[in-house]
């Protein structure tokens, strides 16, 4: 056995490497890039949820006002606009009404952080009116919309960039790299299996996205992710779906159910009760506010109402004939992923989070906080392994710097990137567009309809697209 470690010295030395980049000579995020020289970008942003106040608003903010200008707010909830606009700190209008900031706002980019079943609207909107657009994952929710978008864009000036995040991250990117130098010999499966746990995972059940109107479910909200992964890696698209999926833990699978956790006679006997009182940024931003939308941030996971599925299993094959076994658990007692991708030459795998392999014990109730996060540096960590088995040869261990803060430190990649035209790595296409987009969730869509209607989907149903044998590496 083998064991490869790349010191913190050599890592840290790549990642300031990447930071310096050069700029991009891929025409589209060249674009989405490009201001004239002496001017700012101007920003709007629409949806001041927690994730757009936060990444797409105060850290933008405070990274890149440079090369940046808030020039608009949007939200339909005034209040909660109100304040984010304060959090943020933009000196910039706000609008309750999307309309009314097209039409008198000069705008280069609309960042759309809304509900995910409303993200069409306004990203068609804006390519009609010739604005850039960078959307939060899923792109859509269904077939149809995901059919306006792609119509919108392909008539367009104007680019949509996809904020998959996941993609940039460190560990993700070290993977691509392994697999573009084929060290296991053609990949011809994938098995993937991603564990929520019962903190971060339970908190879908009590937001919005425990109900598929407005989230499509999490084949949609969380599985984008990691499709669009399946995707990059695999270097193909999906053109047929089989899937099983059902609710059996949340919503009405439970003897006992209340108004809210703020409002509620079970919080001794509840093990999932959460106190948003102690989370100030929370109350100020969202229980402050629901007089205005009646949106409750801390909403039982118990409810009636919820009909997203809570396990989920799906099987993907692509049009190059390599096929995926993917899961995901909601109710994990701990927060991880496993994959492995199976070529002719052997085998490579990767895994995060499982509690007996780790050096150290995690929180699991502040883990995913720590993903979100933007701040916590590399000395809080250990090393990620990869494993490389080739046939008939003995496996060889690669030890990665573990970095879990903003996504596998995807996040700032990404804004790098869409912000200041810089490439972390030349030879890894991580930018993904409105196609990109739209192949993660028609995968989603897919898994979905099969599901319910208990049959294999094939992508050609729900799009006009056909699916690429090889999608082109730019």
């Amino acid at each position: 056995m083998k064991k490869n470690s790349l010191s913190r010295r050599d890592f840290i030395t790549t990642v300031g490497t990447m930071a310096g980049a050069a700029l991009i000579p891929q025409q589209a995020v060249a674009k989405l890039a490009a201001t004239p020289k002496g001017t700012k970008r101007r920003l709007a942003l629409v949806g001041t949820g927690v994730r757009g106040v936060s990444f797409w608003g105060k850290y933008i903010v405070e990274n890149y006002s440079d090369v940046t200008e808030f020039v608009a707010l949007c939200d339909n909830n005034p209040g909660r606009l109100k304040y984010a606009h304060q959090y943020i700190g933009a000196k910039c209008n706000t609008y309750t009404s999307f309309d009314e900031m097209l039409e008198k706002e000069t705008i280069d980019l609309l960042m759309v952080t809304t509900v995910d079943a409303t993200h069409d609207e306004f990203i068609v909107k804006a390519l009609e009116k010739g604005i850039d657009v960078a959307t939060e994952k899923p792109m859509t929710t269904d077939e149809f919309k995901c059919h306006n978008i792609i119509k919108a864009d392909e008539k367009s000036e104007a680019s949509v960039f996809m904020g998959f995040n996941y993609r940039y991250g460190l560990l993700f990117t070290e993977l691509k790299r392994q697999l573009q130098q084929q060290k296991v010999g053609e990949i011809t499966s994938i098995d993937f299996n991603w564990y929520l746990n019962v903190f971060h995972g339970a908190s879908y059940f009590r937001r919005w996205h425990g109900e598929k109107e407005k989230s499509g479910s999490l084949l949609l909200h969380k599985s984008a992710h990691h499709f669009d992964l399946l995707n990059w890696f695999i270097n193909s698209e999906p053109v047929e779906v089989h899937a099983f999926g059902a609710l059996e833990h949340y919503g009405k699978n439970n003897p006992f159910r209340g108004k809210n956790c703020r409002n509620c006679e079970h919080t001794n006997e509840c093990k999932f009760y959460w106190d948003i009182n102690k989370n100030e940024h929370y109350m100020k931003l969202y229980a402050e506010n629901e007089k205005y939308d009646g949106y409750i941030r801390d909403n039982c996971l118990w409810r009636d109402e919820i009909d997203i599925y809570d396990k989920m299993a799906v099987q993907v094959k692509y049009a190059n004939n390599v096929q995926v076994s993917y899961s995901l658990t909601t109710y994990s007692p701990f927060e991880g992923f496993r994959i492995a991708f199976n070529g002719k030459q052997g085998r490579m795998e990767t895994w995060e989070g499982i509690p007996w392999r780790e050096s150290k014990k995690e929180d699991q109730a502040t883990l995913h906080v720590k993903e979100m996060d933007q701040s916590h540096t590399l000395k809080e960590n250990n090393f990620h392994e990869i494993t490389i088995q080739r046939n008939f040869d003995d496996y060889e261990q690669i030890q990665f710097p573990y970095v879990r803060s903003g996504h596998w430190g995807g996040d700032k990649i990404m804004f790098d990137l869409l912000f200041r035209g810089k490439r972390p790595h030349a030879e890894i296409n991580h930018e993904a567009n409105s196609r990109d987009g739209a192949m993660a969730v028609l995968i989603g869509i897919a898994a979905r309809k099969s599901i319910d209607e208990k049959r294999v989907v094939h992508i050609s149903e729900l799009t006009h697209l056909v699916p690429q044998h090889t999608t082109k590496q730019q």
